[in-house]
């Protein structure tokens, strides 16, 4: 008797254990912590090996290794470092709206759920963090073929600390650019503005390649970089998708555009190569199609698709525009088009966001009494202050770290390439 009386008043107090405030789960939803999950794998399949194959078929052969190393070496740092700090500089509670505090460093205060959301804190800062390890591996592409690896891992290792966690938490994390009404869905900000100002100023400093702009420095491996290409967009449905944060129509919507975008803009860009040079390259479809995907990103959970693919058209158009105006025009040598891509196509989508965003035009609408063209102030003043922070810290840190190890390897070296001389069987230098 005293079993069955036992039994029954556990029955009865499952509803209060299992569940918390509102109706989320106590400990969380595992529908949307599973869908996390595997978000989070997909955009570290992104940077592992999907970018690395991107950028490897683009450069030429003797540095084919180098960059791989580079782009392994900088997600590897990114990601013990945001255990370490970084987690908690972007989403520790805010100090007057700027940065985090050390509630989380090393991760040892996490709640059982983010706030906010159904899921555990520590799924939430695992997909965060391949956000973090992947966002400064962009900017391997812009010193490729020329950058002294010691130096790239300690660039990058403070970049990450001082450039994207505060942009992080201003953007995501409670800080004032969010309290303001500035919206960044998965990144056209945070990431790509971020790394593709930052990798045009490194660019500049660091010089042009030997043999830039008349020399002919051709990928040496067109299909590893539509490989890489290929996993890239793929790998984006977790990038995208996955900042839904839960498994809803909001996740699959993300997913439809960001499809859709990066098709438009990979057919669109295909068809300029074809009136231009009279034939279609996969190096070009391979690139309009990250076009299309780093404009969409900022907006993908708050447009329809038909707005997804008038953001695919633009970003061919304009981000095809830039890499003419920055490798042919100013003879800038960004080696692999970071800027001009990334960059150009983050803030082209955050500030089109403004637009699309209302709700005639089928996005997800207005806030309070916040109009068309407020909102795309609020966008426009995001994207120039997150742009001109980043371009004067990263000028600081570049310099700052060339003054112990210098940025570029020697004359000798660009020339035999960095897999004979930097990588091989000595193994990479640090001096």
């Amino acid at each position: 008797m005293l079993r069955k009386i036992a039994a029954a008043s556990a029955l009865l107090a499952m509803p209060t254990m299992a569940f918390a405030q509102d109706g989320i789960p106590a400990a969380g939803d595992s529908g949307d912590t599973a869908w996390i999950l595997v978000a989070t794998a997909l955009v570290l399949l992104m940077a592992l090996p999907g970018l690395g194959l991107f950028y490897g078929g683009l450069v030429r052969a003797k540095n084919f290794l180098s960059v791989m190393l580079q782009v392994a070496a900088v997600v590897g740092i990114a990601s013990i470092l945001w255990v370490v700090v970084g987690y908690t500089l972007a989403f520790g509670e805010t100090t007057g709206g700027w940065i985090g505090n050390g509630r989380a460093w090393m991760l040892i205060d996490l709640g059982n759920l983010r706030a906010g959301t159904a899921i555990p804190e520590s799924t939430f800062a695992m997909f965060q963090l391949t956000f973090a390890a992947i966002t400064p591996a962009l900017m391997v592409g812009a010193w490729v073929d020329r950058a002294r690896f010691g130096w790239v891992i300690a660039f990058t290792a403070i970049w990450g600390l001082l450039v994207y966690a505060p942009v992080a938490h201003w953007v995501w994390g409670g800080g004032w650019l969010g309290a303001r009404g500035a919206l960044d869905f998965a990144g056209g900000i945070v990431v790509h503005t971020t790394a593709g100002v930052s990798a045009l100023v490194v660019a500049l400093l660091l010089g042009r390649r030997q043999g830039f702009p008349s020399g002919a420095l051709l990928p040496h491996a067109p299909g590893m970089t539509m490989l890489g290409a290929m996993m890239l967009w793929v790998g984006w449905f977790g990038f995208n998708g996955g900042s839904a944060l839960t498994a809803t129509d909001d996740a699959s919507m993300a997913i439809i555009n960001t499809h859709t975008a990066a098709a438009t803009a990979a057919l669109l860009w295909i068809l300029i190569e074809r009136v231009k040079f009279g034939k279609s390259t996969t190096v070009g479809f391979a690139t309009g199609a990250i076009a299309g995907l780093a404009t969409v990103t900022p907006a993908a959970g708050f447009i329809n698709p038909g707005a997804a693919i008038l953001l695919g058209a633009a970003a061919s158009v304009v981000c095809y525009a830039a890499i003419v105006l920055v490798k042919n025009r100013l003879n800038i040598d960004d080696s692999l088009d970071v800027f001009a891509v990334h960059g150009v196509g983050g803030m082209l989508g955050s500030i089109l966001l403004a637009i699309f965003l209302s709700a005639d035009l089928g996005g997800t609408g207005y806030d309070g009494e916040t109009t068309m063209l407020g909102m795309l102030g609020i966008q426009t003043l995001a994207v120039v202050v997150v742009a001109i922070f980043s371009a004067i810290v990263t000028a600081i840190i570049a310099i700052g770290v060339s003054l112990f190890i210098p940025m570029r390897v020697s004359e000798d070296e660009e020339i035999q390439g960095l897999d004979n001389t930097s990588h091989g069987e000595r193994g990479w230098h640090f001096d």
